[in-house]
């Protein structure tokens, strides 16, 4: 199943999509918005251009397993997004995505703007590798 990882932020909003086989998943790019209507239609747009059949969206949870207003924000996007896709939407933990993202890009030699440009989406495609692993592990 071709599933797609959304790391949704203020500013920017991280994409990821994997393969059908859910074997690679892949950066594909970022949404440079704040507006939520204009976020959660860029999402939909996207959704339909890389022709997926769930969303991920990353549920930024406190290290304690408890929900803030960040928190709320992803809920209310998923909800917005249900109400459009004919879709499963799902959210996913990402505690510490952005923080695994950032040492990737370390590792990688990616600093400065460039890093910048690219950090929501290798976030995104973190969030995405956590929920095939999960979803690989689970089925019967």
């Amino acid at each position: 199943m071709k599933i797609m990882a959304v790391d949704y932020g203020d500013s920017r909003t991280g994409l990821a999509v994997c393969d059908r086989t859910e074997f690679l998943a892949s950066p594909v790019g970022i949404i440079e918005e704040k507006s939520f209507a204009k976020v959660a239609e860029k999402i939909v747009y996207a959704s339909r251009e890389y022709d997926v059949q769930m969303i991920v969206i990353g549920l930024p949870k406190n290290m304690d397993g408890t929900e803030g207003a960040r928190a709320q924000k992803s809920h209310k996007l998923a909800d917005t997004l249900k109400t459009i896709l004919p879709i499963p939407i799902e959210l996913w933990d990402e505690r510490q995505t952005t923080v695994t993202a950032a040492n990737i890009l370390s590792e990688n030699g990616t600093f400065g703007k460039k890093r910048k440009e690219v950090l929501d989406a290798v976030a995104a495609t973190v969030i995405l590798e956590s929920y095939m692993t999960y979803r690989k592990n689970t089925k019967a």
